[in-house]
């Protein structure tokens, strides 16, 4: 539901007392995702957001009762920094809502004001602690990938990363699962969107991005932290695709660079590929980038790539396109990976222009650019 249309849902009666309310406090509610929210930060708001224990969850609420009642109770124990009240499509609340004080002390007080508190006549509320989730699992990882490599790409492309811990996949063979710990639940789903839209690989492995399940973080505490040699076993996961394995040219593409960086101790490359646009011809625009440990500055581009019925994804065909960039541009000649040339279809053409952007023909007519 669009921010500047959420009032148009909810009934008359509601909808004037609400937007007046609104008004006469100059209160913003803005609605995005299923949910409304004022603050965060507030208005006047100096500083770092709270620290965490400062969020109560607000629960058994009646559906149809809004901010306009809801902030005006809730600030009487404390300063707010931010309250969000979860919504329907319909305009009815889902019956639930968070809000989160300025300090500890607001949240430990509105739980005992509060709580079993009737809003209304026969609706008594629940207020308690909200647990805010800060830990991410990253399952998937190459058993090739350390864990200040991961950090270092985690530091680039998410901000509030707290800790990296790696152990041994559980679900996977020869895989790692990390568990990466945020300053907030904010950080943590900005973390989370950003790695799964972004559709990371490392070490040429597809990822799975979650919270971090409390069964699982039992689980993984109790097992050893470090992965074993070359082999790791893992157990078996229901929903787990088996992991396909890479086709030559992607497997010598990337064994190329990996052996490359190794032998001049620049570390693991590590993938971020986002597709950004698709046409009605079947191209795909990715836009691709790959940190190198110890190069100081990553490496970044724009393909068009088109998947050739040889089972790659786009997302693989993308990273080619980089990774031969990359090997360029390190000195490396395609033709350097054993003894003979890549076996790359003549109907490719590769080029590069303004140094950070990649054009990748296979087949057919390429598309134009756009922007």
């Amino acid at each position: 539901m669009e921010a500047e249309t959420w009032t148009n849902s909810i009934n008359q009666t509601n909808k004037v007392a609400l937007l007046a309310w609104a008004k006469e406090t100059g209160i913003d509610l803005v609605q995005i995702n299923g949910q409304r929210r004022y603050g965060g930060p507030p208005p006047g708001w100096v500083g770092d957001p709270p620290p965490a224990g400062t969020e109560v969850f607000i629960g058994k609420l009646p559906q149809d009762m809004y901010e306009n009642t809801l902030i005006p109770l809730f600030q009487r124990v404390g300063k707010l920094y931010e309250f969000r009240l979860m919504m329907t499509f319909s305009g009815l609340n889902r019956g639930f809502a968070y809000a989160k004080y300025s300090n500890r002390h607001g949240a430990k007080e509105a739980i005992a004001a509060f709580n079993n508190f009737e809003v209304r006549e026969g609706y008594a509320i629940v207020v308690c602690k909200s647990t805010e989730k800060c830990e991410l699992s990253v399952d998937g990882l190459a058993t090739s990938v350390s864990r200040q490599e991961l950090e270092a790409v985690l530091r680039r492309v998410t901000e509030g990363v707290l800790s990296v811990t790696l152990y041994t996949s559980p679900c996977w063979k020869r895989a790692q699962l990390a568990v990466l710990k945020y300053t907030s639940h904010q950080a943590a789903a900005m973390a989370k969107k950003t790695l799964m839209e972004g559709n990371v690989r490392l070490g040429g492995l597809e990822m799975r991005v979650d919270w971090l399940n409390p069964d699982m973080k039992q689980k993984l505490q109790s097992c050893e932290k470090k992965p074993s040699s070359s082999r790791v076993q893992g157990s078996k996961c229901l929903g787990v695709p088996k992991q396909v394995p890479q086709s030559p040219v992607l497997h010598n593409v990337l064994d190329c660079l990996n052996t490359l960086c190794q032998k001049q101790y620049l570390g693991t490359p590590l993938f971020l590929t986002k597709c950004v646009q698709a046409d009605a011809n079947g191209w795909l625009w990715f836009w691709c980038w790959v940190v190198i440990p110890g190069c100081p500055v990553p490496f970044s581009g724009f393909a068009w790539v088109r998947q050739d019925g040889t089972g790659r994804s786009g997302h693989e065909e993308a990273k080619i396109a980089l990774a031969l960039q990359v090997l360029r541009m390190l000195g490396e000649s395609s033709h350097s990976v054993g003894a003979n040339p890549l076996p790359f279809p003549k109907s490719w053409s590769i080029s590069w222009e303004c140094g950070a952007v990649v054009f990748l023909v296979h087949g057919g007519t390429q598309p134009g650019r756009q922007g």
